[in-house]
């Protein structure tokens, strides 16, 4: 199996005007501690990505858009010939950012909604307001003809929302939407409570297949969620007809689960190589020693490449290489990132009957 590098979320600041409750890099408006990457190191930064691979690259944050060089760091990367994507919460986008964003050569940009109505959205967001703003943002996007795509996170608190959340992506005229299970890390650790639970969880993974099979119009994916490729495969074998396949350049993959340390992976502010965006244990540092190196050889993405390492029922599992459980979720929760994905009440064939996969 090849694992060449296809998706790179950068951290390219860890500032942001937002403090949500589930965000990932715990970030504030003022981060002295971890200071943004300088343009000039920005810039050797992507010369060294694409002199060795041409992954999608989406500059993320914190909010990038609080950067002023955010666009002459994208317009270079694409003149690297590498597809540069813009992840952003939307509350600062203006036509005037639209027009950049297109000069830029950005080529997607990635908005947030948490809930279909404000005070769903807001709470998420800690922000009065950020819902009306992320809204507007998605019709200045689309009348300016930029392609963009929705994430929507939930907990208990929003699992409710998740159907209503879809249509109101779907009606902003989004490419994609992004179903994210989330994943107590950075801040949302504090959400251990308030996670989905299991069996609530596989009914949702029953549900996005439906959705799936049913809907042309608008590509739909779920995130940290690896287990809906054996639910998937689960279904399709009592269905005739497929879905229509369709891929998106922002997507890191569409046939497979868990792809942290294989084909994406996460480059913070301070220059640490992540498997994925919620795993926080870096296999190495660009200051100290060049990416290429760090993604082919680490142990730490060896590890994740090693499907026969990996420990209790993910183990043993037949659907390992279309799944993988998610390595931060087992990670976060249990310890381990080879430990089983704890939110996957799939019992292996070789546990239930001895036979072997």
């Amino acid at each position: 199996m090849k694992f060449d590098l296809k998706w790179l979320a950068w951290e390219i600041t860890r500032r942001c005007n937002l403090k949500c409750t589930h965000c990932r890099s715990s970030s504030e408006l003022e981060v002295s501690n971890h200071p943004d990457v300088p343009t000039e190191k920005a810039f050797k930064v992507l010369d060294e990505i694409a002199g060795f691979a041409s992954p999608a690259v989406v500059l993320t944050g914190g909010e990038p858009l609080l950067r002023e060089d955010i666009f002459d760091i994208a317009e270079y990367g694409t003149n690297k010939g590498l597809r540069m994507c813009l992840a952003t919460n939307g509350t600062l986008l203006t036509p005037e950012i639209c027009k950049k964003i297109i000069s830029s050569g950005i080529k997607m940009v990635s908005l947030s909604l948490d809930g279909s109505y404000p005070e769903l959205h807001d709470t998420f967001r800690c922000q009065p307001g950020a819902f009306r703003a992320t809204v507007e943002a998605a019709r200045i996007l689309k009348e300016h003809k930029i392609d963009f795509l929705i994430n929507s996170s939930f907990t208990k608190v929003n699992q409710h929302d998740i159907a209503e959340c879809f249509h109101l992506a779907k009606a902003l005229g989004a490419k994609a939407w992004y179903l994210f299970m989330v994943i107590p890390t950075g801040r949302a650790k504090e959400l251990l409570d308030e996670l989905i639970s299991v069996d609530d969880f596989q009914e949702i993974l029953d549900w996005h297949y439906e959705l799936e099979n049913n809907e042309d119009d608008i590509m739909v994916r779920p995130t940290c969620a690896p287990h809906y490729y054996r639910v998937r495969f689960e279904h399709d074998k009592h269905k005739e007809k497929r879905g229509r396949r369709r891929k998106l350049a922002f997507s890191p993959g569409d046939s497979k689960g868990c792809l942290a340390g294989q084909t994406i992976a996460l480059l913070d502010v301070d220059g640490n190589v992540l498997p994925c965006s919620y795993l926080p244990i870096p296999a190495g540092n660009i200051n100290e020693q060049p990416f290429n190196e760090i993604w082919s050889d680490s142990k730490l993405f060896k590890d994740f490449r090693d499907f026969k390492s990996y420990e209790g029922r993910c183990g043993d599992c037949e659907f390992i290489k279309i799944c993988g459980g998610c390595r931060a979720r087992a990670y976060m929760i249990n310890g381990n990132y080879l430990a089983e994905e704890p939110f996957c009440h799939h019992v292996p064939i070789i546990q239930r009957t001895g036979e072997h996969k």
